[in-house]
């Protein structure tokens, strides 16, 4: 085992027989080609069963729509790297020369994909009873503190229903511009309706991610609660 690796294997709480996978879970592509987009994938597909199935017996009233966005809030890019941050996994990542220099062990969708790449790691070292015991752990100060109230509709939607009751022309969203290299871009996106004389920004992984952030700040400029 490497030993800087020792602290993080003791935060994730999982003593793993096969550090290697470890290793390969905290390679980012923009290492080389053996890297950790395979763990990535399986680790999503994890997390997110993991997180359903705890919250289909947590919340046994519960709708289907309503569970799938509780499931959202706790799958959702920017939760992934906030627990991926609390285990400090920036600090442990194998990034490429250029990822080094942009600080690409903060950026959060390096941070989330490499969170759900352990958790894939963990599966194939152990199986699912331990990813799901990890999974659990980590996420349950979050699960917890969870309501069915926390079930609102996300900002682009309940901008547009807004927009929609009272007759009014939808949001526009336009990009404003595209940074960053191909694997790790920025994207920023002004939202335009008429009731606003000016257009809110967001700023996000993805064009999708940047139109929500620009929703909610038009929701806040229009007071709507």
């Amino acid at each position: 085992m490497k030993p800087n690796l020792v602290p993080l294997i003791r935060a994730l709480g999982h003593p793993f027989s096969d550090t290697r996978l470890l290793e390969l879970a905290l390679t980012h592509r923009s290492h080389g080609n053996n890297n950790n987009e395979r763990l990535e994938f399986l680790g999503d597909s994890i997390v997110n069963f993991v997180i359903a199935e705890d919250l289909y017996h947590r919340f046994p009233q519960a709708r289907e729509g309503q569970l799938s966005r509780l499931r959202a809030r706790q799958v959702k890019g920017a939760t992934l790297a906030e627990v991926a941050r609390e285990f400090a996994l920036g600090d442990y990542l194998r990034l490429g020369s250029g990822e080094l220099k942009s600080g690409g062990y903060r950026r959060e969708s390096i941070l989330a994909d490499a969170l759900e790449a352990v958790i894939g790691a963990i599966y194939l070292d152990a199986g699912m009873d331990a990813a799901r015991e990890r999974v659990l752990a980590w996420f349950a100060p979050r699960l917890e503190g969870m309501t069915l109230s926390d079930t609102q509709k996300d900002p682009k939607t309940r901008l547009q229903e807004y927009l929609q009751s009272r007759q009014q022309p939808l949001p526009r969203y336009e990009v404003i511009s595209v940074e960053g290299e191909a694997h790790a871009q920025v994207f920023t996106v002004e939202c335009m309706i008429d009731q606003l004389d000016y257009r809110p920004l967001g700023i996000g992984a993805s064009r999708r991610f940047a139109e929500q952030e620009a929703a909610e700040k038009a929701l806040q400029a229009l007071e709507v609660k």
